[in-house]
């Protein structure tokens, strides 16, 4: 009997086989300090799980609709009209098994065999596989520092070919912690519209980002470009990792098309994660995810000192997300043997630049902030045991 050729083909996402690693030092009675995954260490809020336990009383669990629980698609509708201002019929949201359900069914419902997806490098390598599961090709467009590590209009159009569907690109951005301006995503989503390509556009890390020179915080594409796919999660910003519940709002053309693929690969999210997800949007748990994120602001900023005191440049320093996107180079090192080393020898768990894209697969780490400011400060202790 045979692998199938795209079993054979997948890249593993090395983020996490280190923190297999990772998990096996700690059960020989080693102490790592976490900083490789993107997983918040406060865990959900209080009355999310509190509406977990009372949703798990004996009552009958149901599935739900393919598109999710009427009354949860109505409440991420109003949150995007208090929260960025943009009426969002819930009808056009599907809720799923996590963001990357999300896109494995946007991407089933717009790319075929042969067909070319934009994306940058760096970015979050599991979108490649995906896009690549379908027959599609992912075209990777390099993005610099002094692009922010993000892909701009210019750059996509000398990438563009005839067979492309769809520019893929995130902001803030995984594994960078970098927004796109947005005088460049008009003109991105401009250039694929013009060109009858999709916008698809991950918003997973959106509401931790941070407030521009103008005092707001950056905006959903939907205000610029009502007919984006946007794909978000409850996983960073409401910390709800494991729930593994996320959404899509969609274009009119695309909702029907979805609903089918949803029922048929997943039949529906998780019917009591659904029902706790409902607590997110209530003004306390709200106003606790705000004191989160200022909290992660206060987290980058040791991240931050502490990698200039280790002499690691960071040619961009984040205003989104979690993450810090660090050169190693001047330690002599490449990314993998300078995280390989850290786990091993300092049991400090980090993420190298392979698993992002080419560009900078030897140069660059990722370290996530995520962990506690105790353990920030100690894990960037032990590291400077491997800086010369």
């Amino acid at each position: 009997m045979r692998l199938s050729r795209r079993a054979e083909r997948v890249e593993p996402f090395h983020a996490m086989a280190f923190g297999a690693r990772a998990a096996e030092l700690e059960a020989d009675g080693s102490r790592v300090i976490r900083l490789g995954l993107g997983e918040p260490d406060f865990g959900a809020p209080e009355a999310v799980r509190a509406a977990l336990r009372d949703a798990m009383d004996g009552r009958p669990l149901p599935y739900t609709p393919a598109l999710g629980l009427p009354s949860l698609r109505a409440d991420i509708a109003r949150f995007y009209r208090d929260r960025h201002g943009v009426d969002v019929d819930p009808a056009r949201i599907a809720v799923t098994s996590g963001a990357s359900a999300a896109l494995l069914v946007v991407l089933a419902a717009i790319a075929d065999e042969g067909d070319d997806v934009l994306l940058a490098d760096p970015s979050y390598p599991c979108n490649r596989q995906l896009i690549e599961t379908f027959g599609a090709r992912a075209v990777t467009v390099p993005a610099d520092a002094a692009h922010r590590w993000q892909p701009d209009a210019a750059s996509l159009a000398a990438a563009w070919t005839p067979r492309t569907r769809a520019v893929m690109i995130a902001t803030p951005a995984n594994p960078t912690g970098t927004t796109i301006r947005p005088a460049e995503l008009d003109a991105i989503c401009r250039l694929a519209r013009d060109r009858g390509a999709w916008r698809l556009v991950d918003e997973i890390y959106l509401d931790l980002a941070d407030e521009g020179a103008d005092g707001r915080r950056p905006a959903t594409v939907l205000a610029r470009d009502p007919d984006a796919i946007v794909v978000s999660s409850f996983s960073k910003y409401f910390g709800m990792t494991g729930w593994r519940l996320g959404w899509a709002v969609l274009p009119p053309a695309l909702v029907a098309p979805v609903e089918r693929l949803a029922m048929n690969y997943f039949l529906c999210a998780s019917t009591p994660a659904q029902i706790a997800a409902r607590a997110c949007f209530s003004p306390a748990t709200l106003a606790e995810c705000e004191e989160r994120r200022l909290e992660l602001r206060a987290r980058r900023g040791i991240a931050l000192a502490g990698l200039a005191e280790l002499g690691l440049a960071v040619p961009v320093e984040p205003d989104g997300a979690f993450y810090v996107y660090a050169d190693v180079t001047s330690t002599g090192m490449d990314a993998d043997e300078f995280c390989r080393r850290a786990l091993e020898e300092a049991h400090v768990s980090l993420t190298p630049g392979l698993d992002f894209g080419p560009a900078t697969a030897r140069s660059h780490v990722r370290l996530s902030y995520t962990a506690s400011r105790d353990d920030l400060r100690e894990g960037l202790a032990r590291l400077r045991t491997l800086v010369p």
